[in-house]
């Protein structure tokens, strides 16, 4: 079995929801070694989220960003933290529900992803800046 863990840092984006699978292959090209395995990708913050979903029709992504902020609204009366601006709050609580990793299995040197599922980023500051991620793979 072999183990490979990178980290690596994002470049920044804006808030919304960002396609950010090519960026996890190109950081480890140990990928082409494994033939069965397992890729996870954690990221180290509380107010970005990581989620695979559909990765051909950008619409998606937008309606994702429309509909989070439906359900999860700033400037709600009742959060009390609100130490960074209006978006602090809500960007924990999109983090939480939508989670800080994802688990990937690998077979034969590539991620099996369906046809159309790729790894975004939640961010889900209006200035959430440069985001860490931990990749790990292992397998055989």
């Amino acid at each position: 079995m072999k183990f490979y863990q990178k980290e690596i840092t994002l470049p920044r984006f804006s808030r919304g929801y960002h396609l950010i699978t090519n960026i996890v292959i190109d950081a480890i090209p140990e990928l082409r070694e494994i033939n069965i395995g397992q890729l996870q990708v954690f990221i180290k913050h509380t107010s970005a989220s990581l989620t695979i979903n559909e990765n051909a029709d950008p619409t998606v992504r937008e309606d994702f960003e429309s509909h989070i902020n439906k359900m999860i609204p700033e400037n709600m009366p009742y959060y009390k933290h609100d130490y960074e601006g209006s978006d602090d709050m809500p960007a924990h609580i999109k983090s939480s529900m939508l989670g800080c990793q994802v688990q990937i299995p690998v077979t034969k040197g590539e991620l099996n992803l369906g046809i159309w599922q790729g790894i975004y980023l939640g961010e889900h500051r209006n200035n959430g800046g440069n985001r860490k991620l931990v990749i790990t793979l292992f397998g055989r």
